[in-house]
């Protein structure tokens, strides 16, 4: 029997193709025997816990004789087109000419290898994937990926057939297509809720990884609520179950057997499994499904806002008891965001009543909204707690970026910066209205990240247009600052410490 080598494909984060419920929790049970020992109690004594009792793993071989009929293995014929500045394939790769190379090249570890150049042209492609039967009627759920620029899609069942599939739609923001065959009365799987999923719980993989079809694989859930650096909106399941490339599109299943994920991402430095594998939840694909099926085509909306991470020296800056929300740094002129009266420097703590903890749960959250819904967000201003309610727009627009005398310095002092005000010249060449140029960075704001060029629009989220104005806020602050730094067309909050 032929194996392939995984050292042929060098990724960092690569979708698996081609070639953000029950299960085994357990509560902490108190020892609750240590207090009826004595009258006074230790400390330690108090803090003591049982252990959590051994819970066996759920039986895999019935969930995969259950709905393993349900998981089928996906061809797809199409072409690429190469460009002649790409490498377009090495020659000892199985993957080099398939419909999905373009996201491995996206993502891919530079390393020294051979490589051979191809003028622009269509190449023909070959490539497989994964999916699984919703509906009994012939509907399937996949990654866009899988169907990226396919001329024909072909399903194997696991019973041999094979059926000439129909792409329904496809939503590359989100990674979902909706195939469909003509076929009835075919196996399908059950539905879980990504929200019931726990960390720690036991899932199941099922898929063709390398075309080897109907593939088991096992492991645990690690994370809910992952963001990636790919500009998904997507709250990605990390999990450690082993998928390689041609798991995408598969099914993810808890200890019930109930779909709770589709397979759809790896982060590999050599293009096959390494310990780390991310799922879309199944409740926002079905959600994709849904439209697709209705309307042939998926509406996201926004809110037009740029926003960061609040980690602990933001917190303390802002005056939060914890590092938690999404931080707005930027908001899109005349957005929805900015119409609602939005202000950089706000922190996004809760969407309709959803926590929002990381910054990457706001945009999981807004895309499954529809423009032109309202939603109402609980912010963080100014150290007080404040509603505001925005009408969401379409994301499928393009975007503006709103923009946030004499000749003097602030120099040194707690930050260690030295500010100037801008020149009418230098405010157009930034597109800002005020600010302040930093001309030099030493101690804390140094060690923070801040360098000379950058602008400094707001401390704390107060916008400042002079340098008394700075000194007033820094001189406030016990702990850390936060400096509302511009560089290029970029912004961000950057977390300076003073005490």
């Amino acid at each position: 029997m032929q194996t392939v080598s995984l050292k042929t494909s060098r990724l960092v984060l690569a979708l698996v193709a081609s070639g953000v419920i029950g299960g085994a929790g357990a509560s902490f049970v108190q020892n609750r025997h240590a207090f009826a020992a004595a009258p006074a109690i230790t400390a330690s004594a108090a803090t003591q816990v049982a252990p959590v009792a051994p819970l066996a793993p759920p039986d895999f071989s019935v969930i995969t004789d259950r709905y393993g009929p349900a998981v089928v293995n996906i061809s797809v014929v199409g072409t690429a087109r190469a460009d002649e500045d790409e490498a377009v394939a090495q020659d000892d790769s199985p993957f080099g000419n398939d419909p999905f190379f373009e996201f491995f090249r996206r993502f891919q570890q530079q390393q020294p290898g051979r490589q051979r150049q191809i003028p622009q042209q269509e190449l023909p492609t070959r490539g497989v994937g994964s999916g699984f039967i919703v509906s009994a009627d012939g509907l399937i759920l996949t990654n866009a990926h899988v169907v990226r620029g396919a001329k024909e899609v072909t399903v194997k069942l696991t019973d041999r057939r094979e059926l000439s599939a129909k792409v329904l739609g496809m939503d590359p923001r989100t990674d979902i297509a909706v195939l469909k065959v003509n076929a009835k009365n075919l196996p399908v799987v059950a539905m879980g809720k990504t929200s019931d999923l726990k960390v720690g719980e036991w899932v199941l993989a099922i898929g063709s990884p390398f075309g080897f079809e109907n593939t088991v694989t096992a492991g645990v859930v690690s994370a809910k609520g992952r963001s990636l650096p790919d500009d998904s909106a997507v709250p990605f399941i990390q999990t450690d179950v082993a998928v390689n490339p041609g798991n995408s599109g598969g099914p993810l299943f808890n200890g019930r057997g109930e779909v709770v994920g589709i397979n759809s991402q790896i982060y590999s430095r050599t293009g096959g499994y390494q310990g780390v594998s991310f799922a879309i939840p199944i409740d926002m694909a079905v959600k994709i499904k849904d439209q697709i099926v209705a309307t042939g085509s998926v509406k996201h909306a926004k809110l037009g806002v740029a926003v960061q991470e609040v980690n602990q020296a933001l917190a303390d800056s802002f005056r939060l008891e914890r590092p938690e929300g999404a931080l707005v740094s930027s908001l899109e002129k005349n957005g929805p965001a900015e119409r609602a009266g939005l202000q950089p420097g706000d922190v996004i703590r809760s969407v309709d009543g959803q926590r929002i903890v990381s910054s990457g749960d706001l945009p999981a959250i807004i895309s499954l909204a529809q423009p032109g819904d309202s939603v109402k967000m609980q912010i963080w201003r100014k150290g007080e707690t404040r509603e505001i309610t925005a009408k969401l727009g379409d994301a499928g627009g393009k975007p503006q970026i709103a923009t946030a005398g004499k000749d003097e310095a602030l120099q040194g002092g707690k930050l260690g910066l030295a500010l100037r005000s801008l020149r009418p010249n230098e405010k157009e060449e930034a597109g800002v209205d005020g600010g302040l140029l930093i001309q030099q960075a030493t101690g804390p704001a140094a060690m923070a990240g801040v360098q000379p060029g950058d602008v400094l629009l707001a401390v704390n989220g107060t916008p400042v247009i002079s340098l008394e104005q700075v000194r007033a806020a820094v001189g406030k602050s016990d702990k850390s600052v936060a400096l509302l730094i511009q560089r290029g067309e970029d912004r961000i909050f950057v977390p300076v410490r003073v005490g």
